[in-house]
């Protein structure tokens, strides 16, 4: 019974809170151990009835056997044509062999909250209103000072939206990141038989995978696709579709690139809900390549788990909930309704409902289940259980969207600040890079020298339509970091830091 003063303070009761995380501890290793704790008792008595029997025992067992050499030879057969088969049908197993994240070469391309506020000012077309609107989502943005913008934007923001700029930047980006991919890999570019490039907004003619096998001489024969229109999620969207064209492309290569474009993209009016994509979205890219071959297995990092897409497009209010278009002035923007964030839980909870069962340990399963039986079934008045999923994963790579996403996904997961921390300081530092994001997060795991051999890492993106997808992905070996170059290997010492709610601009 609590003390006087334990009610006085209102203090909970410390010590049946420790007492249920020990109950807790205690059933997931009861349950997840469930089949080892049956088997034992099975084998104890197996090897019990085995210690008593005789060499006459055995002799009469292997005439027995050579007696039916025909039933034998036919069972051996059928064992070894079921097992052929097994092997032959199953999904071919697709590897991460590495990946790089773009970084400017030149720290001028940085652009801090206030010189982002002093070019809105210098442009002439926002109204005060906007302006101050403009500081305020910055203010709360969860963004650093060290983001990077298309070099375009900071000599000439008030200029007209340029193609020849707008193909500069992009091509520099994605160059760039493959440049670095193929040092780090030693992959040669005719070696890759499948390319997949994705960026939302930007379809220039001919496509940016054209101009991918251009740059680089692919050969003729590749498999390329260039997906368009998919916002931020378009990154996972683009892992799924080359794993699915690696299984039926045997021994081959596939390079993933994952970028946007904000040259041409930059919203010059004053909608306000047109506003947050001037704030949150900064340069960035990253390229990754993928393989099927199992000679590749010792030197990649990462074996690809699970991929699963949730599409929620079917529904009109999702459907409108991110979309571009014209203002009252004519002036293109993407439009965000304040839906957003309700139509994003509705898209996680149905993407990790779906996830749940093929990654969870049995003990979540059970205790999801008996939740949702006691609430359809039973009409009980209780809330529903959310799983603890870092029971299942040891990492995660959450979109960087914005911080009000992160805040979401956080409360919705139960997830900690050291979990959180990739996703938060990939936002403070580069911004939201679109459909690359989660490649910088991994990276920033990979800097901090996190990933053991055997850890798994959930990547979640969301995405226009509205979409959210998951990858999950398995360590192949302890990532050292002395051995990586990545763009945090340089400041990584200076991560984590704190970022507060609010952060004044001084303009």
């Amino acid at each position: 019974m609590a003390t006087d003063q334990e009610k006085k303070n209102n203090l909970p009761n410390f010590f049946l809170s420790i007492k249920l995380k020990y109950v807790k501890l205690g059933y997931h290793y009861l349950i997840s151990n469930a089949l080892y704790l049956l088997l034992l008792p099975l084998l104890f008595i197996v090897l019990t009835h085995l210690s008593t029997l005789t060499v006459d025992d055995f002799s009469k067992l292997w005439n027995e056997l050579r007696f039916n050499f025909g039933t034998l030879l036919l069972c051996l057969v059928s064992l070894v044509f079921t097992s052929t088969v097994y092997l032959m049908s199953r999904p071919r197993k697709v590897y991460l062999v590495n990946f790089a994240c773009y970084k400017p070469g030149n720290p001028s391309q940085m652009c801090s909250r206030k010189l982002f506020m002093q070019i809105a000012s210098k442009i002439g077309i926002f109204s005060e209103e906007t302006l101050s609107f403009h500081k305020k989502i910055l203010e709360r943005s969860g963004m650093g000072n060290m983001s990077y913008v298309p070099k375009a934007m900071l000599d000439n923001p008030a200029g007209e939206k340029n193609m020849a700029e707008a193909r500069k930047e992009t091509e520099g980006v994605i160059i760039g990141a493959i440049d670095e991919l193929l040092d780090k890999t030693g992959v040669k570019p005719r070696d890759i038989g499948i390319l997949v490039v994705n960026s939302s907004l930007f379809n220039p003619t001919p496509s940016l995978s054209a101009m991918v096998v251009n740059h680089y001489k692919l050969r003729g024969n590749i498999l390329s696709y260039n997906l368009g229109g998919m916002g931020c999620s378009a990154g996972l969207i683009s892992i799924d579709l080359a794993k699915q064209l690696l299984q039926l492309q045997p021994n081959s290569y596939a390079l993933v690139v994952s970028t946007e474009n904000l040259t041409m993209n930059w919203y010059a009016g004053n909608d306000r809900s047109m506003l947050l994509t001037n704030c949150l979205f900064r340069l960035g890219g990253a390229a990754i390549l993928l393989s099927n071959r199992s000679s590749d297995r010792r030197r990649s990092k990462y074996e690809l788990v699970h991929t699963l897409r949730t599409h929620k497009g079917g529904d009109d209010r999702s459907y409108n909930c991110v979309s571009q278009q014209e203002d009252e002035s004519k002036r293109i923007g993407v439009k965000i309704s304040k839906d957003l964030m309700a139509v994003a839980g509705e898209a996680l909870k149905t993407n990790i409902t779906t996830l749940g069962p093929l990654v969870l340990p049995m003990s979540e399963q059970l205790l999801f289940t008996a939740t949702l039986v006691a609430r359809k079934i039973f009409k009980m008045k209780i809330k529903p259980y959310i799983p603890d999923f870092k029971l299942a994963f040891e990492h995660f790579c959450i979109h960087a969207g914005g911080r009000a996403v992160l805040d979401e996904v956080e409360k919705h997961l139960k997830l900690n600040e050291w979990v959180m921390e990739p996703s938060r300081m990939t936002l403070y530092r580069f911004g939201n890079t679109s459909s690359s994001c989660l490649w910088y997060e991994l990276a920033y795991f990979e800097a901090k020298g996190r990933i053991r051999k055997g850890d798994k890492t959930w990547q979640i993106a969301f995405g226009s339509g509205f979409k959210c997808n998951s990858a999950v992905w398995r360590a192949l070996k302890t990532i050292n970091p002395a051995h990586e170059k990545n763009p945090w290997m340089d400041e990584i010492d200076n991560f984590p830091v704190h970022v507060p709610k609010v952060m004044p601009i001084d303009f």
